[in-house]
């Protein structure tokens, strides 16, 4: 022990011209302090809000889509989406079933856009024989799905069909690193619960897409059912966007039908 405290020299004896010769080398094996950068704030984006959609939106771009980019919104409507968003900062290609344009076989070349955005009807009563008839009809007749079609299955699995299309399509138009984002609420359907946002995530990975973030959009006011027995599911009050990333590598071709 004697012979190893003579081999190192004490800092109070033994200094450079830089300083004492251990705080020298501590410097050099550690390196200068690091300094954090960025200021502290509250202002940040958050993955639930109590709002609307017009308000939710622009936060969903302003993280996922930079400025200057193509955007083909498929189920476009009336642009409730882009009420408050200023669309001069982006190339909008906005279409919709009631102009011809259906969202799963769109007029776009492969590869051609930066970001899709689907919001199709979800709610399953749109594609109920019995909906027409309960407050949806001109719902249904809007997005045109009398004509259009729901692809294959019927009540939950016809919507759910609607979006995976929708997303293959959306696929193939898309940019590698292009954003998907998907409008969708969960339902109870035939008395059973269907997260919904969960099958198209997990059936949108199966096609080569990777979810990167999720908002949660509850409503402002509170839902009112015009009838009821007895009540054994909560009552949805809240929906979501679903942001997906197209991959480099995919299996666009898989099979991803979902029956109910």
């Amino acid at each position: 022990m004697s012979a190893l405290t003579e081999t190192i020299p004490s800092p109070e004896t033994s200094t450079t011209a830089d300083g004492p010769l251990i705080s020298v080398v501590s410097n050099r094996l550690l390196g200068a302090r690091r300094k954090q950068g960025g200021l502290p704030t509250t202002g940040l984006v958050l993955s639930a809000r109590v709002s609307g959609n017009a308000d939710v939106f622009p936060d969903v771009l302003k993280l996922h889509v930079p400025e200057g980019s193509t955007i083909a919104d498929v189920t476009h409507g009336k642009g409730v989406f882009w009420r408050k968003v200023d669309k001069a900062k982006y190339n909008l290609l906005a279409t919709d079933i009631k102009d011809g344009v259906d969202c799963r076989k769109l007029p776009y070349a492969d590869a051609s856009v930066d970001s899709v955005v689907l919001d199709p009807p979800y709610m399953e009563g749109a594609v109920r024989g019995t909906a027409y008839d309960s407050g949806h009809k001109a719902f249904a007749r809007y997005y045109g799905l009398n004509g259009a079609g729901c692809g294959s299955g019927k009540y939950h699995a016809a919507i759910l069909s609607l979006y995976l299309d929708a997303a293959k399509e959306a696929y193939r138009v898309l940019r590698v690193n292009g954003t998907l984002i998907v409008k969708c609420q969960d339902e109870v359907s035939a008395n059973k619960q269907w997260l919904t946002h969960v099958e198209i995530v997990n059936a949108c990975a199966e096609m080569g897409y990777y979810a990167k973030d999720l908002f949660v959009v509850v409503r402002t006011n509170r839902p009112v059912s015009s009838r009821i027995l007895k009540q054994v599911h909560a009552r949805k009050n809240h929906s979501y966007f679903l942001v997906l990333v197209k991959r480099k590598t995919s299996a666009p071709n898989a099979d991803v039908s979902r029956e109910a």
